[in-house]
């Protein structure tokens, strides 16, 4: 549960308690759909199926909306570690994610001007500098697939036309959900972000809030 004081400045203010379990939907492309099948666990239900070992509250559930909130827009809680999605009726959908280490994490606002189902990763040349060992290897880029850092969808990151290149992607480690792990992504579960990937469009907004303005929230 947030604490009481959370509610005065962080998205609690926005979003209230659980009221149903979300939906999951999965890619009609043969090739894909192997690996979206390779990721989902089997009868899969989105708010009980867990063989990630995620704590509870990061499963996907349905809350209500505690402000007339514009449908179709993501918001990520960088303190509880949520994302939300807006549906328009009162309701979000609410899953459990994981954000950027340290100061990497770059609260904004930013619009989604691409999503993509398996996408090729390659990493910035400020990562390949940070961590040569890890990242130049992969400077032209990976294939997707189940082991790609970016999993199975993404929502691409952009300030006016410039892509930041900060994303909103499933992720092939899920035991990071919930905590301070990438480079600058928001990072999700990559069964959760199949459900979640066909209900955002393009042109949809991305808020993702300032950890350091909020009060810290318990589980």
């Amino acid at each position: 549960m947030l604490t009481r004081r959370h509610f005065i400045s962080t998205t609690a203010a926005l979003f209230s308690t659980p009221i149903t379990g979300a939906m999951a939907q999965t890619s009609p492309n043969s090739s894909w759909a192997a690996w979206d099948a390779q990721v989902t666990p089997a009868n899969y239900n989105p708010a009980t199926s867990n063989p990630w070992g995620l704590h509870p509250r990061f499963l996907p559930q349905v809350v209500e909306t505690n402000r007339n909130l514009p449908a179709g827009n993501l918001h990520v809680d960088a303190v509880a570690r949520y994302i939300y999605y807006t549906q328009g009726d009162g309701s979000a959908l609410r899953y459990g994610v994981a954000i950027a280490k340290g100061n990497l994490y770059e609260p904004g606002t930013y619009a989604i001007r691409r999503k993509a189902k398996w996408p090729r990763w390659t990493p910035t040349p400020e990562m390949i500098q940070r961590d040569p060992g890890t990242y130049a290897q992969h400077a032209d880029g990976m294939p997707g697939g189940p082991s790609n850092p970016l999993g199975s969808r993404a929502f691409y990151l952009y300030e006016g036309g410039r892509d930041t290149h900060l994303r909103i992607h499933g992720s092939p480690y899920p035991s990071s959900i919930g905590g301070r792990a990438s480079s600058g992504c928001v990072r999700m579960v990559m069964a959760h972000i199949i459900g979640l990937y066909d209900k955002v469009s393009p042109g949809a907004t991305a808020y993702l809030y300032r950890p350091e303005t909020y009060v810290s929230a318990s589980s």
